[in-house]
């Protein structure tokens, strides 16, 4: 594990820790994000693995492309967000300056940087997070998308939803961090970002709430901005929280417009 990082995944949160190594030789499978992006394709490769693994190599390609990259961010974001919010470090982790390792199932098991990057107290949320979303993400989302269709949108409910835990928890372990806070105002909950494409956040999106019987009384349960296409695997349904899943859509006509542009970018298998 990276040092600087050791004092925040201590004990059962250890194993989060170890997605980011820094050394400076990557290890010799690893490849360079950026050459993973080129044509040719590596990145279509790992998705026809994953694919396999998950028990039919025709599975809709969008849906692999999604699943695939959840799996992808739960071994990328714990290091980098906690090195962004809680150290206020910035990890070289641009397309260009990070390797990735990747198991027989297609599966991201570690990333790997040769500089540790540099402390950026007092920087705004955009400063350290644009290493992570604009120069990593963002190239990846858009080469997933060319290669499957998935909808752009889908990518982002992804990464936001594998964000909100993680800061939440971040908030917890430092007693409601202000820097925590900020972040996660910024990257969950504003509309604008003065750096992205058109000025727009594309981590924002609705979330609705739901009653939900838990321990025999009913709570409210938000559901995830956008479905992850799980739904669409072999032998998988809708997850408990899943926008479009059938519970979750009667009686809500109001919200029925957006929700059946979702259904129609998910209804039909596309090319990949």
């Amino acid at each position: 594990m990276i040092p600087l990082l050791a004092p925040i995944f201590r004990g059962e949160l250890a194993p989060l820790g170890e997605g980011l190594q820094c050394a400076q030789d990557p290890p010799a499978d690893a490849v360079r994000l950026a050459d993973l992006l080129q044509p040719g394709s590596r990145l279509r490769e790992m998705l026809r693995r994953h694919a396999r693994f998950r028990g039919d190599a025709d599975a809709d390609p969008r849906a692999v492309a999604s699943v695939w990259s959840l799996r992808y961010l739960d071994v990328l974001l714990p290091p980098v967000v906690a090195g962004a919010s809680v150290l206020q470090h910035v990890f070289p982790v641009s397309a260009g300056q990070v390797w990735v390792r990747f198991d027989g199932n297609g599966d991201a098991v570690s990333f790997h940087v040769i500089e540790l990057g540099e402390p950026r107290h007092g920087a705004t949320t955009s400063q350290r997070y644009g290493p992570l979303v604009w120069h990593h993400l963002a190239p990846l989302f858009a080469e997933l998308t060319r290669l499957t269709r998935l909808a752009p949108k889908i990518l982002w409910g992804n990464l936001a939803r594998r964000l909100e835990p993680i800061l939440a928890q971040g908030l917890l372990l430092t007693g409601g961090s202000a820097t925590i806070a900020q972040d996660q105002a910024h990257l969950l909950h504003a509309a604008a970002w003065p750096d992205a494409p058109g000025g727009i956040n594309p981590l924002h999106g609705r979330q609705r709430e739901v009653p939900w019987q838990h321990e025999g009384r009913t709570v409210a349960m938000k559901l995830h901005r956008q479905c992850c296409l799980y739904h669409l695997l072999p032998g998988e349904d809708y997850c408990s929280a899943c926008p479009l899943a059938p519970q979750h859509r009667r009686g809500h006509d109001d919200d029925r417009n957006g929700e059946d542009e979702d259904a129609a970018e998910v209804g039909e298998p596309s090319g990949g």
